[in-house]
C-alpha cells in the first residue's frame, strides 16, 4: 500500500490490487473542510464516496424534524434515559463550537453525502452507531468512570467558556468531536479503546470492504492516522477484515448487578440487625430515619430540578421503595411523570438543540427538563441512600 501526503488533510492512498483513495481528513466546523470536500469530490469523480456517519446520525442530520417522532416516556421506560442525555450533551457540543465557528457542525459530511446522490455515486456510511459506542464504553464502564463521562460530556454541553482567536483557528483544522473524545479518553483510559481505537478500526475496515476503484473517503481528522494504519494492516492482511465483534454490546462485569443488589440487601439487613439488638421500636425508629434521609434527599434534588410539585412529591414518597428495587429508579418515575404532567410541544422538539446550549434551556424545554428531573432525582435518591448507611450504622 502506498500512502502520498498531499497535506496535513489530503491523503492519496494506492493499494496492491490498483484501487485508490483520497482520505479527506475533516474538522466538522470548518468551512475550508467545506470547501475541500466538494473540490475533491469534482475533481476525483469517484465511483464510491464513504463517509464518517452512521445512518441514525445521517436521518437526524437531514431529517431536521426527526425529534418530533420521539416519545420521552418510552424513552426513559426502557432505561435509555442516561444514552439520550449523553446523545444531546455531544450535540449541544458540537452546535455550540460551530455557532464559534459560523459552521453547522457536519456540514462538509452532508456535503458529501449530497454529491453523491446529486451525482448517483454509491454512498457508504462506515461509521458505527454511536449508541452502540456509547453502550460500548458503558458497559466496559466502572460506576466511578460512568459517571466522570456524564460529568465530562455535560459540563462541555454547558460551558459557557468562549473560544480565543488561536483556539478557533485550531478548532478549523482539527476535528472538534473527536478532540472532546480523545479528551474524555485522557480521562477515562478504561474507554479509549471504545472510543477512539475501535472506531478507528470500524471505519477503516468499512472503507476497505467499500466496493469501488476509486474511493474518497470522508472522515475526521482525529481519525486519520489510527485510519491509515488500519488499513495497511488490512492490506497486509495482519488483522482480520471483519468488526462484527465490534457491534456487540457485551454484558460487562457483574459488580454493577452484584452492587444494585447488594445495597439494598444491606439496607435490609441493617434494619434486622436493628430490630433483634434494639427493639422493634428503635428498630422502627431506624427504619424511619433511613426513609426521611433517602425522601429528603430525593425531595431536594426534585426541587432543585424545578420538578413538577406532585411529581417532587411522589419521587420522595416513592424513593426508599425504589431503592430496595435493583430494576425500577425513582429517576425513571421522575422523568416519566414529568413529561406526563407537562407534555411536550411540537416547539420543544424544534427548539431541542438549541435549548441544550444553556441550562436555562433545560429547564425552560419540557423534554430536556423531563431528561434533568431525571437526572437530579436519580443523584438525589443515590445519595440519600448512601448517607442513610452510617446513621443506620450509628443506631446500631
Amino acid at each position: 500500500m502506498q500512502v502520498e501526503k498531499i497535506s496535513d488533510t489530503l491523503h492519496k492512498i494506492t493499494f496492491s490490487d490498483g484501487t485508490k483513495l483520497t482520505l479527506i481528513g475533516t474538522a466538522h466546523i470548518s468551512s475550508e473542510s467545506v470547501d475541500l470536500v466538494g473540490s475533491t469530490i469534482e475533481q476525483e469523480k469517484p465511483d464510491r464516496i464513504c463517509i464518517e456517519l452512521d445512518a441514525t446520525r445521517l436521518k437526524s442530520k437531514e431529517d431536521k424534524k426527526g425529534w418530533e417522532g420521539m416519545d420521552i416516556r418510552k424513552v426513559l421506560k426502557e432505561g435509555k434515559g442516561f444514552f439520550l442525555l449523553a446523545n444531546t450533551a455531544l450535540a449541544s457540543f458540537q452546535k455550540r463550537m460551530g455557532n464559534e465557528t459560523g459552521v453547522k457542525p457536519g456540514e462538509e459530511i452532508l456535503l458529501a453525502a449530497a454529491k453523491a446522490k446529486e451525482n448517483n455515486i454509491p454512498l457508504s456510511l462506515c461509521d458505527r452507531e454511536i449508541q452502540t459506542t456509547f453502550r460500548r464504553a458503558w458497559a466496559k464502564s466502572s460506576l466511578w468512570n460512568k459517571m466522570k463521562l456524564l460529568a465530562t460530556l455535560i459540563s462541555a454541553a454547558f460551558s459557557d467558556e468562549k473560544l480565543s482567536e488561536a483556539d478557533l483557528e485550531k478548532l478549523k483544522k482539527e476535528d472538534s468531536l473527536e478532540a472532546m473524545m480523545n479528551e474524555m479518553a485522557e480521562e477515562l483510559p478504561t474507554v479509549k479503546e471504545v472510543l477512539i481505537d475501535e472506531r478507528d478500526r470500524y471505519i477503516a475496515t468499512k472503507i476497505f470492504q467499500a466496493e469501488g476503484k476509486n474511493k474518497v473517503a470522508v472522515i475526521g481528522a482525529g481519525h486519520t492516522k489510527g485510519i491509515i494504519s488500519t488499513l495497511e494492516k488490512l492490506e497486509e492482511g495482519k488483522i482480520k477484515n471483519d468488526v462484527k465483534e465490534l457491534d456487540v454490546i457485551p454484558k460487562g462485569t457483574p459488580w454493577g448487578k452484584i452492587l444494585s443488589f447488594l445495597v439494598p440487601a444491606l439496607i435490609i439487613l441493617l434494619l434486622v440487625i436493628a430490630i433483634a439488638t434494639t427493639g422493634w421500636e428503635s428498630g422502627l425508629r431506624s427504619f424511619l430515619w433511613w426513609m426521611v434521609a433517602c425522601s429528603s434527599s430525593t425531595l431536594i434534588f426534585s426541587i432543585i430540578a424545578l420538578a413538577h410539585p406532585l411529581n417532587a412529591l411522589l419521587c420522595a414518597v416513592t424513593a426508599p421503595f425504589f431503592s430496595l428495587n435493583p430494576v425500577l429508579g425513582v429517576g425513571m418515575l421522575g422523568g416519566v411523570l414529568e413529561a406526563t404532567f407537562r407534555k411536550p410541544r411540537v416547539a420543544d422538539f424544534e427548539k431541542m438543540s438549541d435549548d441544550a446550549l444553556t441550562l436555562r434551556g433545560w429547564y425552560r424545554n419540557k423534554i430536556l427538563h423531563a431528561l434533568l428531573v431525571f437526572l437530579l432525582s436519580s443523584l438525589g435518591s443515590a445519595l440519600g441512600t448512601f448517607v442513610a448507611f452510617p446513621m443506620l450504622i450509628s443506631r446500631l
